[in-house]
């Protein structure tokens, strides 16, 4: 590990203290979603439709429920939100329909009803009693099947949406079709552009659906009181979300939910959405019991949200200076059942590490008979990566010029702009790409036959603003309790006690850190957007100022000044107009009772963003002609941090996401049968690498300070798992020839490739 950068030093932000979570983890003693037992507790099970597109005919549960041991069944018609024509522009709705089918189940695994029984067992052969009678229909699964004409239309209401933005409602455009909406982003001349250009590379771009790949399955317990208060124990990445969601979709008021956080294991975006908790909270109403429902391996592939499977097509034309003039920019996701596919950030992001004055991108939102897709990690923006980077690596090779040294030739720069229109604000750009280009393994000698090496680069436009709330209160030994909303999938729970104790001027073994539930702290957005250690550490920090100034009331009391007579630095208060009058942070706090009672301070944070980021990989591989493997022989990441909060935290998002990104490139995939079937649903069968697949992944920080944060954060957990895919094909290419357009870059691909290369 190396950190580029000249920062000062501050006393705990930047450090290595042990994480405060991480003995109850390793122990054995945190509880996860799955961990929680009541008394008098029912089991939940769930019917799948066997089928990817099929009319509902009639659901008929009478034996199911005349079983001895089912407590209750429930199936779309328990839940008030779904009566009439479904209405596209209700999130919720489209929960609820993903969460139980209604008139058509539309994949494979689309949940039609759910039981409650004294044992898994009943429940198991009570899901077995439900008669179905389906209309099976055509259908449609893949991106290129939905947008042929005459494609069966999956939601016969559903008109296309045009956007000129990434958010905002958009312009109903009437036309009924599989594509949902449509996002374009446009400036300048795009002819006289291509017209201007010397040399201009064309190529076409094909992903599948892959997994999250998080190890812990979705479990709910739900307990429906008599007073009419429900409480939901989930494992989430955000319980206000699952809160609002699930009220929603009762037909109650939020304020009856409570929804208490269980330890995550793993989420990468995968767990934002609900599939469970309004299943068990219906069926806890109708049983008088607590009831919970955890989902197998099997039902997490068929009834969860992957990522999209996509078509892209990038076009790019560069002068005789090897600066580019124009792009154009593709892309077609699939977003499964329902609308939400993530293409607005590919649109936003493919292009954004360049500066480019004549573009044109275009994002199609697809349905088709495949999972509703989730966020995973940088939704989208992997998939745009792997089509632009491929062409920039082209573009490079044909002009012979060093890969990285085009890129920094083409670099945006702060005041340019995104591909969005909206000028870029200062990040490290230009300064990843030349530590990339000096660090000792891209300048390594990479010697012996069928190797190559190749580099990416991955932009990305953080999120935040969606706000997030923070509580402390002092205790008498000096210490305090750190009570905030955000789910920790990274160790967030430690970089934002560090940022509170960088304020408060004490050791980060003094704060107690605690994810709490939705009764007990202010609204907090979900932990997504890399911005939980910005947001919610800005909220800490704001509370922690809180603190300071109600602390400075309570010395200048003992001292009999004004509060403005009193500063604080590292820890100490002091008396202006005294300084022999000083008392430490933990001195003061033992003296609260004895001047006016307990501190406790509450502060939130809402503001415009996280700001924008850049990651790079550099990777060398070997390619076995014979077998078509690919064998990852070294691998390099980089990424702009602003600050890395806890260097070790952020090394360990930069190892993770570079391994998803190797899993994602050269084996993992939905593989689906003619009639939409996932044949490849369980983690013997669906490949991910493991350490034995893998050398050492090195990692480089680079600290280019983000001006919307007081300590510099950007937050690192999504970006780095944009280049991976790129930086491989780009490898392959320099050691086999083969440009690579279709993921996974699989054994028998490989292999048709040269195939189709010797043909």
């Amino acid at each position: 590990m190396a950190i580029s950068g000249n920062l000062p030093k501050l006393n705990t932000v930047g450090t290595r203290p042990i994480r405060h979570d991480g003995l109850d983890k390793v122990t054995g003693r945190a509880k996860y979603g799955a961990d929680i037992h009541l008394p008098g507790m029912l089991v939940g099970k769930v019917l799948r439709s066997p089928y990817a597109h099929a009319r509902l005919l009639s659901v008929d549960t009478s034996k199911a429920e005349a079983l001895p041991g089912v407590k209750a069944v429930v199936t779309s018609k328990d839940f008030p939100i779904i009566s009439g024509p479904l209405n596209f522009d209700n999130g919720s709705r489209i929960m609820a329909e993903n969460m139980l089918a209604t008139e058509k189940v539309l994949y494979k695994g689309h949940a039609i009803a759910a039981v409650a029984a004294t044992d898994a067992h009943i429940a198991e052969e009570a899901i077995g009693l439900i008669d179905v009678k389906y209309d099976v229909l055509e259908p449609v699964l893949t991106v290129h099947d939905a947008l042929k004409e005459g494609a069966p239309v999956l939601h016969e209401g559903l008109t296309t949406v045009f956007k000129v933005e990434r958010f905002g409602k958009g312009e109903d455009t009437g036309v009924k079709s599989n594509i949902a909406s449509h996002i374009q982003f446009k400036r300048g001349d795009l002819d006289k552009g291509f017209k201007d250009a010397d040399l201009v590379i064309e190529r076409e771009f094909n992903t599948q659906t892959v997994h999250q790949g998080y190890i812990e399955p979705h479990s709910s317990t739900a307990s429906w009181s008599y007073d009419g208060r429900l409480t939901v124990w989930t494992s989430t990445q955000g319980i206000f979300g699952i809160r609002d969601a699930t009220a929603a979709i009762l037909g109650i008021q939020a304020s009856q939910v409570k929804v208490v956080p269980m330890e995550i294991g793993g989420g990468f975006g995968g767990k934002t959405l609900t599939y469970l908790d309004p299943v068990v909270a219906q069926l806890s109403k109708k049983t008088g019991r607590p009831v919970k429902i955890t989902m197998t391996r099997k039902e997490v592939f068929e009834g969860t949200g992957p990522t999209s499977g996509t078509y892209m097509r990038c076009k790019i034309g560069v002068d005789k200076d090897a600066l580019i003039t124009t792009a154009e920019l593709h892309l077609a996701f699939e977003s499964g059942a329902f609308p939400g596919s993530p293409v607005g950030g590919g649109a936003m992001s493919g292009l954004g590490p360049y500066k480019i004055d004549n573009l044109l991108v275009d994002g199609f939102d697809v349905v088709c008979n495949k999972q509703k897709v989730a966020a995973y990690r940088a939704p989208g923006q992997p998939q745009a990566a792997f089509a632009v980077e491929t062409v920039i690596d082209e573009l490079a090779e044909k002009l012979g010029l060093d890969p990285l040294e085009f890129r920094m030739m083409n670099a945006v720069h702060e005041g340019d702009r995104a591909p969005s229109g909206v000028p870029h604000l200062n990040f490290g750009n230009e300064e990843v790409e030349r530590v990339m280009k000096e660090h000792p393994h891209y300048n390594a000698p990479l010697e012996g036959p069928n190797r190559g090496r190749g580099v990416a680069v991955g932009y990305r436009l953080n999120g935040g603003g969606s706000g997030s709330a923070a509580t402390i209160n002092v205790n008498a030994n000096g210490t305090i309790n750190l009570l905030t909303g955000s789910m920790d999938i990274g160790g967030s729970r430690a970089a934002i006690a560090m940022q509170a104790a960088e304020v408060l001027g004490i050791s980060s073994d003094d704060v107690n850190p605690l994810v709490v539930d939705t009764d007990s702290v202010g609204w907090t957005g979900t932990t997504g957007g890399s911005r939980i250690t910005f947001d919610t550490g800005r909220a800490a920090i704001n509370t922690a100022k809180e603190v300071i100034k109600q602390m400075s009331n309570r010395a200048a009391l003992i001292w009999e000044v004004q509060p403005e007579d009193v500063e604080f630095s590292d820890g100490v208060f002091i008396c202006t107009k005294n300084t022999d009058d000083k008392i430490t942070f933990k001195d003061l706090a033992a003296k609260l009772m004895d001047t006016g009672g307990p501190v406790t301070c509450s502060g939130i944070d809402k503001q415009g963003g996280v700001g924008a980021q850049l990651a790079g990989h550099i990777v060398d591989v070997e390619v076995d002609p014979e077998t078509g493997k690919v064998d990852i022989l070294r691998y390099t990441t980089f990424i702009d941090a602003g600050r890395a909060a806890h260097p070790s935290y952020v090394e360990g998002q930069m190892q993770g996401g570079a391994l998803q990104g190797i899993g994602w490139a050269l084996n993992e995939e939905y593989f689906y049968t003619d009639d939409g079937t996932m044949a490849n649903s369980s983690f013997l069968d669906y490949r991910m690498p493991t350490s034995l697949d893998l050398p050492m992944i090195d990692c480089v920080i680079i600290e280019v300070p983000n001006d919307r944060h007081p300590f510099g954060i950007r937050g690192v957990g999504e970006t780095v798992l944009i280049p991976p895919m790129a930086a491989i094909a780009n490898a392959i290419h320099s050691a086999t020839g083969l440009r690579m357009t279709k993921l996974p870059m699989s054994p028998r691909a490989i292999l048709e490739a040269f195939e189709e290369t010797n043909s």
